[in-house]
């Protein structure tokens, strides 16, 4: 497809999709000829991406550039293909690396335990061994210690049942990964996933809580 092919199907604008190019967030297209290039279906679900992740994840363009690099980059399996693309993702406030008084603070330590704890338990041993390198991992221990702080502790008891759902989350996600042909597109797939379907996850959560509040105490 040419170029107004592209911004047609994607409804992006066609100055926007020249402005992607530029910025590299889009790959070139096959030259046809010294003033034009053809695009493919690859042009298309990397553009809706990108918009996704430029409109609705409110991510910069040079993040989603250096995040798109890792998507692309074959020289690594699929599994560090994956982990570079998601950790490059914006962090939140609580993903921050924790500062030097980190190590002194009663909630942060006792989060961490926690944390290690309940990875024994579940034996996910590249979790534990990445460690404090996962923005997850920092984000988890820093939720659970403002937890700890807040009078709202938790034990490796109340996380283990969540835990165990996200372990089937995860199977199902990787299992509708496996369905794509190409690494990229599965790369890809994580990337949307992560911007896009996490919200989808949380407001379910908030369904079922609602839910089963009225199967137990009514209206």
């Amino acid at each position: 497809m040419r170029l107004a092919d592209l911004s047609e199907r994607s409804g992006v604008s066609l100055a926007t999709v020249k402005y992607y190019l530029r910025e590299g967030l889009l790959p070139p297209g096959r030259r046809i000829n010294a003033t034009q290039a053809e695009y493919g279906e690859s042009h298309l679900r990397r553009l809706r991406l990108v918009r996704a992740m430029i409109q609705v994840g409110g991510i910069p363009v040079a993040t989603v550039r250096e995040v798109l690099a890792h998507v692309d980059d074959e020289s690594l399996g699929l599994t560090l293909r994956l982990g570079a693309a998601l950790w490059s993702l914006p962090q939140t406030a609580q993903e921050a690396p924790a500062g030097p008084e980190a190590a002194d603070d009663p909630s942060h330590v006792a989060a961490r335990a926690l944390v290690d704890e309940l990875l024994g338990r579940l034996d996910w041993t590249t979790a534990r061994e990445v460690g404090d390198l996962a923005p997850a991992h920092r984000a988890l221990v820093a939720t659970l210690a403002t937890l700890h702080r807040l009078g709202y502790p938790l034990d490796s008891d109340d996380l283990l049942p969540y835990a165990r759902t996200m372990e089937q989350a995860a199977v199902h996600d990787l299992d509708r990964m496996d369905l794509l042909p190409e690494p990229q597109e599965r790369a890809e797939y994580a990337v949307a996933s992560a911007v896009l379907f996490e919200p989808v996850l949380l407001n379910l959560r908030r369904l079922a809580q609602s839910e089963e509040s009225h199967r137990r105490y009514g209206l």
